[in-house]
């Protein structure tokens, strides 16, 4: 039996074009050991910014949470059921609106604080025990609003009630409001 190895090496060396590449001698070990510090440096920035970041307070995640449900809430009547003032535990007094309303026969009562919404709303003028419109998101119909900056569901008055239409004595058809 007759072996034949062929070995078949094509090693060429050439110059290229432009200045020279420098390898760096560094051992597999001080990649890893740069790798490592690398990653810490990087950690310990993102736990920095975390610590030192601007928490929102407790009215700017109240407003988001108006803003989103006045855009994307849906509406259902309800009844405004009561208003009142509560002290909140640094002392201020805030002012609350108290209102119910029904979703696949699941009542609900909730209450809003109004205060950052003062100069929109005067809580003395709101009427007590009308009729009003809720906004609430359908994934969490607890999560609801009375009113906010963009929107409000408190109505003006009573609805203005129209008898049937009467003829006079000209025969033309009048309308009058009934108001009480």
């Amino acid at each position: 039996m007759h072996v034949t190895r062929v070995h078949a090496a094509v090693c060429s060396e050439r110059e290229l074009p432009g200045p020279s590449l420098i390898m760096l001698d560094i051992s597999v070990r001080e990649w890893q050991i740069a790798g490592v510090a690398a990653g810490v440096a990087l950690a310990a920035g993102a736990a920095l910014w975390w610590l030192n970041r601007k928490r929102p307070t407790a009215d700017e995640i109240e407003r988001e949470r108006r803003q989103v449900l006045s855009s994307y809430g849906r509406i259902v009547d309800g009844s405004l059921l009561d208003g009142f003032q509560v002290t909140a535990e640094d002392g201020t007094t805030r002012d609350m609106l108290l209102y119910g309303y029904e979703i696949s026969g699941v009542v609900y009562e909730c209450s809003q604080d109004i205060t950052p919404l003062r100069e929109l709303f005067d809580p003395t003028q709101i009427k007590l025990g009308m009729p009003c419109s809720i906004r609430y998101l359908p994934s969490s119909p607890e999560n609801s609003i009375l009113v906010a900056e963009r929107w409000s569901g408190l109505r003006e008055g009573l609805p203005v009630v129209w008898p049937p239409i009467e003829n006079d004595e000209h025969g033309a058809n009048h309308r009058r409001p009934i108001f009480d």
